[in-house]
């Protein structure tokens, strides 16, 4: 299928892997011209040399913080006019509600929730005054079915699912949408990291619990990154003009509900 977005510009956030870089190797497929930003120089360059030589699209490096107001400024320096815009930032870490301090909280707010508003914010009037614009928010299955130990994860990232609601049936007739994409467990360095640990405290072997964590999901395997960009392209695309305020939960079957 042809998406109909070759041409079209895109911000991509923390794009240098995982989920992020698989949402920039599915647009740069389909023509769309990139914008992607990481922390970490020599990463997002040689992501971003893989793309332009798999794809031949133009793709502009910006190493910043996105959840920092001076990156997001060169951010959208390089990228003044997006169509496109997916924010993606990494989540707060997990612990124990007494444990967190306000700081932890301000800290999970200001980079899982004010960080995007302000992209957006920036970005979806020019969208709506142009006529098109898709706006994706990967956040977490965690907004749906809330994970004990990340209630920093769960409040902030649950904060900007209710901050656009609204918004996103307003742009709608101005053929803006605005959707939430909701990862559960995908294979990707931060979930082998968190089973490191796992397997660590238990003295156990790394490949024993990462098989174990397979058994619990109902697709009986982790997710992909290709397989999320694929679904991410899909929301930006020309055909989805009429999908906005949805919350599409990529997790092999993990949230049981019937609705």
């Amino acid at each position: 299928m042809d998406l109909g977005i070759k041409g079209r510009k895109a911000i991509v956030c923390a794009a240098s892997k995982g989920l992020g870089r698989g949402c920039a190797e599915a647009l740069a497929a389909e023509g769309v011209e990139l914008t992607i930003c990481a922390r970490t120089a020599d990463v997002l360059e040689a992501t971003a040399a893989e793309i332009r030589k798999a794809t031949g699209t133009k793709i502009t490096a910006v190493v910043c913080d996105v959840t920092t107001e001076a990156g997001r400024k060169a951010l959208l320096a390089a990228c003044p006019n997006p169509d496109i815009l997916i924010n993606n930032a990494g989540g707060p870490p997990p612990g124990d509600f007494k444990d967190f301090s306000l700081d932890d909280w301000r800290k999970a707010v200001e980079g899982n929730m004010i960080s995007p508003i302000a992209l957006i914010h920036a970005t979806i009037y020019g969208m709506m005054e142009r006529g098109f614009g898709r706006i994706v928010n990967i956040t977490s299955a965690s907004v749906k079915s809330p994970i004990g130990t990340l209630e920093l994860s769960n409040g902030a990232r649950a904060g900007l699912t209710g901050a656009v609601a609204s918004l996103s049936r307003r742009s709608a007739q101005r053929n803006v949408t605005i959707n939430g994409l909701l990862p559960g467990p995908f294979d990707t360095d931060r979930l082998r990291g968190v089973t490191s640990r796992v397997a660590a405290a238990k003295g156990v072997s790394f490949e024993s619990v990462h098989e174990e964590r397979k058994k619990g999901i109902p697709a009986g395997r982790f997710g992909t990154a290709h397989e999320f960009g694929a679904m991410a392209a899909f929301l930006c695309s020309a055909h989805a003009g009429y999908i906005t305020g949805q919350n599409v939960v990529m997790d092999g079957g993990l949230f049981n509900s019937t609705m």
